[in-house]
């Protein structure tokens, strides 16, 4: 399903905030309470749009991030295949680059990777293992907030700054900001009841207080005090997941950069840039990864450019994702 403008208008506003209301959306759009609810059922409906809560890493004790390159000899898709089937695994794609697999593992520590390591050297085919190690998340998959300054250590994010209109990977070519959640000095407290609320709005972001109420037992003013710390708070952003067919993505490539000096910069800079979803700071294969949409490639061939272009770069390596097997941010989280 193609999006019109009207659509587009309403994956803005639904990116921004998902659970955002009709009447809000009316408002805003210059239409009718009823005409703006139809036209967000029809995007829900046709699976054009879902939208979902996404959880913080560091709310569900993900301490350690890594990027994966497997070498493979034979056919990629038996060993992508092992690497999905890990619940570790947040990313995986076959690529036509110097690596025929690559993925994304999230766990809770250093010991954690090494077993998820084992795993993946174990797969059919795999050779070996190129690993970079994530140590600062400058702009995570589906996030609202970027981190300009790369001071966010993986697994543990400090206060969002505001993003771009680049943030949300799967709206690529909607233009839009994301709302950023406000800044907090420390990560809230979360309890079983606040877990439970994160699962539910991982499956649903826009469930109605009252259904939340009475999943977890709490009146809908106790729930609706719970839900709003929890999106005040950043533990959570409630956003709008748009197939990216629906605006007209055709290329999805992955880069990894070699830096001179410190990554930092480079990555802050990479941030920056329109068409840019995914960066991390860190080290191993790579100095800085980042993840590319474009509508098409003269768009993804400047976008490169400019990468390359960016101060302090030295080497760029892209590869091309032909077929993602697995792309999931959520979090084994009870519902």
């Amino acid at each position: 399903m193609k999006l019109d403008a009207f659509d587009a208008a309403l994956v803005r506003e639904l990116q921004q905030d998902g659970r955002v209301s009709y009447q809000r959306l009316a408002e805003s759009l210059g239409v009718s309470r009823e005409a703006a609810r139809a036209r967000v059922h029809r995007l829900l409906e046709s699976g054009t749009v879902r939208v979902v809560g996404i959880v913080r890493p560091w709310v569900v004790g993900i301490g350690a991030v890594a990027h994966v390159s497997l070498d493979v000899e034979g056919p990629g898709r038996p060993a992508a295949e092992v690497a999905a089937a890990r619940p570790a695994s947040s990313f995986v794609s076959c690529t036509a680059g110097a690596r025929a697999v690559v993925a994304e593992l999230r766990v809770a520590d250093e010991a954690a990777l090494e077993r998820e390591f084992a795993v993946l050297r174990s797969a059919p085919g795999v050779r070996g293992i190129e690993v970079f190690r994530c140590t600062r998340l400058v702009r995570d998959a589906y996030s609202p907030a970027t981190d300009p300054a790369g001071a966010r250590e993986a697994g543990a994010e400090a206060a969002p700054a505001a993003p771009d209109a680049a943030a949300v990977p799967a709206v690529t070519g909607v233009t839009g900001v994301p709302a950023a959640a406000p800044p907090v000095e420390r990560p809230p407290a979360v309890d079983e009841v606040d877990r439970t609320l994160l699962g539910l709005l991982q499956a649903d972001g826009r469930a109605s207080f009252a259904a939340l109420a009475e999943r977890v037992g709490l009146s809908q003013p106790a729930t609706r005090a719970r839900v709003l710390r929890l999106l005040q708070s950043g533990a959570v952003h409630v956003t709008g997941l748009v197939d990216s067919r629906a605006v007209g993505v055709r290329e999805a490539v992955g880069v990894g950069l070699t830096v001179r000096g410190g990554a930092s910069a480079a990555a802050a800079a990479a941030a920056r840039l329109p068409g840019i979803n995914y960066v991390a700071a860190g080290y191993g294969r790579f100095d800085v990864v980042c993840g590319v949409d474009a509508s098409d490639r003269p768009t993804l061939l400047a976008t490169l450019d400019a990468l390359r272009a960016s101060a302090g770069v030295v080497r760029l390596e892209s590869w091309y994702h032909l077929e993602i097997v697995k792309e999931s941010y959520t979090y084994d989280l009870p519902l």
